[in-house]
């Protein structure tokens, strides 16, 4: 349901702001291209904590602990919209998606504390099925405040929306099971910087930053990312770069910060290399 509200939402923003705009043929000769398209494969290596419930708990890596894959890869779309005719208001979104199991036999003991209800102890020698789904949306405006015909760089103002889901299964000395689903809104602001180093070749990259503390919700996150494109034909190109993302949660489950309904802490980041081919004009 939150895939769907996003993406929809996504694209009622766009038919709107598009009627009065796609009609504007200015600035042709711009390095600077009105729509690109992205898409390709994400190769990335992952590291996550949870904990769940209230009180001082057990932050328990799900890697180590449960066995789920590090190493992910991951279809991946990226796209871009300058929607003005100066080219320098632009929207920016993004979509890649995560799932992971794992399956181990545990050789230390394991407290596991759920929202509601008594906590689970899982004993050595239990094997252990665990899943972690993770989608993350990201949607940005920027505004570029210095553009010429070399340099392009913008600020943004980002929302990026991460439906999040983790489940086990123990079976052995004690048959249990258990899981958690939470959505993660949180804006960021950061820079976009774009530089055309020779004629078909780019340099695109930029950050983003989050933190907050509000009484009993505390968020981070931190995004760096950094690609260099080719664009050989008129329309087509490819890329290659790096992405590095770091968040952080902590709530208790209760309304303190709008859409976030999780009981406990979440730690997770990954570092991973783009692979992919756009479409332009």
């Amino acid at each position: 349901m939150t895939k769907r509200c996003f993406i929809t939402g996504l694209v009622l923003l766009l038919s709107i702001i598009a009627e009065p705009l796609m009609a504007d043929d200015s600035v042709k000769d711009s390095p600077w291209e009105k729509f690109s398209f992205n898409a390709g494969a994400f190769l990335s290596s992952s590291n996550t904590d949870l904990r769940f419930g209230s009180g001082a708990g057990i932050s328990i890596n799900v890697e180590e602990a449960f066995g789920m894959e590090a190493k992910n890869r991951v279809f991946r779309v990226d796209s871009f919209w300058r929607f003005t005719a100066n080219r320098r208001h632009r929207i920016d979104f993004s979509w890649f998606s995560y799932n992971r199991t794992g399956s181990r036999t545990i050789t230390e003991e394991i407290t596991i504390e759920p929202p509601v209800g008594e906590d689970i102890i899982i004993f050595p020698g239990t094997k252990v099925e665990s899943y972690m789904d993770l989608d993350i949306f990201q949607l940005d405006y920027s505004y570029s405040f210095i553009q010429d015909d070399r340099l392009d760089l913008a600020a943004t103002l980002g929302l990026y929306v991460m439906p999040t889901g983790f489940g086990f299964s123990a079976t052995g000395i004690v048959d249990d099971e258990g899981d958690q689903s939470f959505t993660a809104p949180l804006p960021t602001l950061g820079l976009k910087v774009d530089v055309l180093l020779a004629p078909k070749w780019y340099l695109r990259s930029g950050f983003q930053l989050f933190y907050l503390e509000y009484e009993e919700f505390t968020g981070s996150l931190i995004n760096v990312r950094s690609a260099v494109e080719y664009n050989p034909w008129k329309h087509v190109g490819f890329g290659l770069g790096v992405d590095a993302l770091r968040f952080g949660l902590k709530a208790d489950g209760t309304e303190d910060y709008p859409g976030i309904d999780l009981r406990g802490d979440v730690k997770f980041g990954y570092t991973g290399l783009m692979l992919y081919g756009r479409v332009f004009f």
